[in-house]
């Protein structure tokens, strides 16, 4: 299995990011922050890394079972079309003359793409399900919560260390596009 160069990235400024805490909850703070810190931050990567490995298995399903001669059915536009309508937006419908385009018309034609709407909305939430429902994304927020009771059961909860570890990931990312951007 080869590792994409993208995600390679993003790991290596995780481990720069944690490695900084670590070293922080070592020399000026004490065990339980670094604890705490852990805790949410193996968590954190652990729902991120699901996360992301569902929905790319969720793309590919959905990629593998498109249906391409749909798409090339209606592309019958020739290139003044493409110019002037780059993205489809006005073809949808056949040309209504203004003086038919009553109120009653306008009202059918609303409910019609609100129709549309709702379907679609279901149909891609129904579709996109494996992607939330994923086993290891719910084990990640399963790790999240027991971690979260031990630390607090036991008296070691530090909420500014644990959410500092929870930060790990998101800042991570973000410092990783910064620097995408810049090269």
């Amino acid at each position: 299995m080869k590792i994409n160069p993208e995600i390679l990235k993003f790991a290596k400024v995780f481990i720069l990011l944690d490695f900084c805490i670590i070293f922080y909850s070592l020399f000026f703070q004490n065990k339980f922050w670094l604890l705490n810190t852990q805790v949410a931050f193996v968590s954190s990567l652990f729902i991120v890394v699901a996360s992301f490995l569902s929905y790319r298995k969720n793309i590919q399903n959905r990629l593998s079972n498109l249906d391409l001669t749909q798409i090339n059915e209606g592309n019958d536009r020739d290139k003044i079309d493409e110019i002037d309508d780059p993205y489809d937006l006005y073809t949808q419908y056949d040309e209504i003359p203004e003086n038919e385009l009553t109120t009653e018309k306008i009202k059918e034609i609303l409910n019609d793409e609100k129709s549309k709407i709702k379907r679609n909305s279901f149909k891609n939430t129904l579709f996109s399900a494996s992607g939330f429902l994923s086993i290891y994304r719910i084990l990640g927020y399963g790790i999240l919560i027991f971690g979260f009771f031990a630390l607090n059961n036991n008296k070691i909860f530090l909420p500014i260390a644990f959410i500092i570890g929870l930060g790990i990931v998101p800042i991570g990312i973000l410092f990783s596009k910064l620097l995408e951007k810049k090269l």
